[in-house]
């Protein structure tokens, strides 16, 4: 099982899990946060840390949020670790609360 990555993060981005993964298993995309689901070792340490519940347990994804898995796989793939949490985009809390902001993730 592993964590994920979800909806929230995009254009959010505030990094409060990146420091308390024991595996660094975050990678760092322009907008969006990923989990490799090969690295996680389901510790759980990054769920209670992201302030807009963005990372969920495995089993615990909705419906709604099930391509994340799949999506979290392919960006920790081709983007950088990160393990040292870095200021968030500026305009972090105008996006906390807006749904559907898929169309924003920027997978470059």
């Amino acid at each position: 099982m592993t964590f994920v990555v979800t909806e929230n993060c995009i254009r959010c981005k505030l990094m409060d899990c990146v420091e308390v993964c024991p595996v660094d298993c975050f990678y760092e995309g322009a907008n969006f946060l990923a989990i490799n689901p090969d690295e996680c070792i389901d510790c759980a340490l990054c769920e209670p840390e992201c302030p807009v519940n963005a990372i969920v347990s495995e089993d615990e994804l909705p419906e709604s949020q099930q391509h994340f898995l799949a999506l979290n796989k392919e960006l920790a793939e081709k983007w950088p670790n990160i393990n040292t949490k870095k200021e968030p985009p500026t305009d972090a809390d105008e996006w906390r609360d807006v749904e559907d902001k898929l169309q924003y993730l920027d997978k470059g």
